[in-house]
């Protein structure tokens, strides 16, 4: 199996349709990930699948033991030209899912490129130890200070610097207090 690269984005599914098939604790734990997420998750039983329930779908995620069953789904998904993912099988997909762990606003996510679930989970895991509270407060403060920086700077590369200037100000201790708002530079 060859290694491949995979374009890391992040997708709204917020108020999308989304398919999950299969019965087990896997599609329960993807279907709740989309629902955490703010998708209408319609949930299908392997046995009662036909192509006819992807209408409208945005995702679609197969987490069925049956080999067959998710390479029907991902045909069926890729045809309509749908995300699809299959749970552990990495060929059957035209996305993957990370690890993630989330504070607040704040999302990180770890891929092993579906070479190991386990490891990036693990990595994920030890990583998500150095993102705390106050991480997400920042995060949260800087959402707010958006419209005025995007007003005040004109080029992206200042309002880049600007937001670089003051995460590293706030996480370096120089400028007090973590309750202290920060300050837009310039």
């Amino acid at each position: 199996m060859s290694t491949k690269n995979y374009y890391m984005a992040c997708v709204d599914v917020d108020g999308r349709r989304c398919v999950v098939v299969g019965d087990g604790g896997m599609a329960a734990e993807k279907a709740e990930g989309l629902e955490s997420c703010g998708a209408l998750v319609d949930r299908v039983p392997a046995n009662k699948y036909k192509r006819r329930v992807l209408k409208g779908a945005f995702v679609v995620v197969a987490a069925t033991p049956d080999r067959k069953l998710n390479e029907r789904v991902f045909r069926d998904a890729e045809r309509r030209g749908m995300l699809c993912n299959v749970a552990d099988v990495p060929e059957l997909c035209n996305f993957i899912l990370p690890a993630v762990h989330r504070e607040g606003p704040i999302a990180i996510a770890v891929s092993t490129g579906g070479a190991s679930p386990a490891l990036a989970k693990r990595l994920r895991s030890r990583i998500a130890e150095l993102v705390g509270p106050e991480h997400a407060e920042l995060a949260e403060e800087l959402r707010a200070m958006r419209p005025e920086v995007q007003a005040r700077f004109q080029s992206y590369d200042e309002r880049r610097d600007n937001f670089e200037e003051i995460v590293r100000e706030r996480l370096s201790g120089r400028s007090g207090s973590s309750a202290r708002a920060p300050a837009i530079r310039g």
